[in-house]
């Protein structure tokens, strides 16, 4: 709905209301609801000019198998799925990821493990820092990607999920970055694709100590597909198999390994497959685009209370998760407490968040501002999973302090609880922070004292953001390969088990 749709509805509302001689409670709620979705440029058509493609394009269905094959792992037994499986909301519903070297490469999802007799980085917990995001709606992103943000556009332009101007991307460390130019890749999911190939912890693994940089791992993956270069890790059947793919991917029938096996086609190919992930027919959509019984009475005064600004006693949500995709796309400091061994650059186990990327003192403990579009499905919540529930994360948002008192107790991932031991001070540290910024000024976020009431209403608003077809299998069944065919085994295309039914 264009915005100027959403004004009409209003008014027509206001109108409706003046002709009723009762007072009209309900029409009186649609009213303000869709006058303050209008002020924030709320259109109800969240991917409205942008060019998704269709799960049916042979280049997605390229980037399906290449998404769900383990030899894009160095060990082979770990696949980008792994972490980011469509039944699972993109993600895993780990509170931090397990890639390479799971005790059971096929199970993903909670009662995912690592091996006590892994690399010695093992010590009984996750080895990912932090949550695994979501890879739906990656279309509607157009600024940056990662937690911290170390993917960047540098000429983000609405609309153009970062195919225009170049993309900054990691180079030997995070902090130095260079820019890749559109003919290096072709926008920011494609981008962000070359890179948990190349983390030793995702899905390079510890072996191969001769690929000493990112570049002769990404060489060594494409050589493996081709076949090439003296790489026998596949055999011809399966190298074969991998050529007829890219050939029906990029429809040229009879194109070489050498042309049609790249780096960039690789990645490309797996970012529009990503890309193709739009979930966006959720009921506030519909609730936008006229239907205003969409959503119950308590989702529409729990949209007040998130588009509402502190002065007007509101909890200001939307100061930061904005626009239809519900993000900025920004780093703030939210002091969401630290769990898990965090990410650094001085060996801690704090996680200094885009102060790894700037260097810069005044981004420490700053993450970006994640979509909360389908965030019912998306959790646990926060840069390190942290929450386990919906309601625990939008507490925390209203108001930080409380991580003072935070519950390591309430996590519910086997053997995560050995890298909480300092917990307790690292989250003082970015409470810290935060208060810092507050005082600076710096800082757009404020605690507020809601009551269970409130904190109900605005947790099924956020519901309202979900749609349907992201807890139906037969739904997401079109995003996921086809086992019965032979290409599922020469592809070694992981088919996932669970240790418990996710649909039920």
């Amino acid at each position: 709905m264009k915005k100027w749709q959403i004004y009409g509805l209003s008014m027509l509302l206001v109108l409706l209301s003046g002709c009723n001689n009762d007072d009209n409670n309900e029409t009186n709620l649609d009213e303000k609801v869709l006058s303050l979705a209008q002020k924030h440029l709320q259109t109800g058509n969240p991917a409205e000019g942008r060019e998704i493609p269709s799960v049916e394009d042979p280049k997605v269905q390229l980037g399906k198998k290449l998404f769900f094959s383990k030899h894009l792992s160095l060990e082979m037994d770990t696949a980008c799925v792994s972490c980011h499986h469509p039944y699972l909301g993109g993600g895993d519903a780990l509170s931090l990821p397990i890639g390479v070297e799971a005790v059971d490469p096929d199970l993903v999802g909670p009662g995912r493990e690592h091996k006590d007799t892994g690399y010695s980085y093992y010590d009984g917990g996750p080895t990912v820092p932090r949550n695994a995001p979501s890879t739906f709606n990656m279309a509607l992103f157009d600024a940056t990607q990662f937690w911290d943000a170390r993917i960047e556009s540098i000429t983000p332009i609405e609309g153009e999920n970062g195919s225009k101007g170049g993309i900054l991307i990691p180079d030997t460390s995070d902090y130095e970055r260079i820019i890749w130019e559109p003919e290096d890749t072709a926008n920011l999911p494609s981008a962000q694709a070359n890179f948990p190939i190349i983390s030793p912890q995702e899905m390079r693994s510890f072996h191969h100590e001769e690929l000493t940089s990112k570049s002769d791992v990404r060489e060594y993956l494409v050589n493996r597909l081709r076949g090439s270069e003296g790489n026998e890790d596949l055999n011809e059947t399966a190298v074969e198999a991998w050529l007829q793919a890219f050939r029906e991917g990029f429809q040229d029938p009879d194109g070489d390994a050498e042309t049609l096996i790249t780096r960039k086609n690789i990645t490309d190919a797996i970012g529009e497959y990503e890309r193709s992930q739009l979930f966006v027919n959720n009921a506030w959509n519909r609730y936008l685009n006229g239907e205003t019984d969409a959503i119950s009475e308590k989702a529409k005064k729990g949209a007040i209370l998130f588009f509402t600004d502190y002065e007007g006693g509101g909890a200001n949500c939307i100061a930061c998760h904005s626009g239809d995709l519900f993000s900025d796309e920004k780093t703030h400091v939210m002091a969401v407490p630290q769990i898990g061994r965090g990410k650094n650059y001085d060996g801690t186990t704090e996680d200094y968040g885009r102060s790894n990327i700037t260097l810069n003192e005044e981004d420490t403990y700053k993450f970006r501002t994640p979509s909360l579009l389908n965030v019912e499905v998306t959790g646990p919540w926060g840069h390190d999973g942290a929450f386990v529930t919906l309601e625990a994360m939008v507490r925390h948002m209203l108001k930080p302090e409380t991580a003072e008192n935070y519950d390591t107790g309430s996590l519910t991932q086997k053997g995560i609880s050995v890298q909480c031991k300092e917990t307790d001070i690292n989250t003082r540290h970015a409470l810290e922070k935060l208060q810092q910024n507050r005082e600076l000024g710096i800082s757009p976020h404020r605690s507020v004292d809601f009551d269970d009431r409130q904190v109900e209403q605005i947790v099924e608003f956020l519901k309202t953001l979900t749609d349907p077809c992201v807890k139906e299998k037969s739904c997401l069944d079109r995003w996921m390969p086809d086992y019965t065919t032979q290409d599922a085994k020469l592809l070694d295309l992981l088919n996932a088990k669970f240790s418990e039914n996710i649909f039920d």
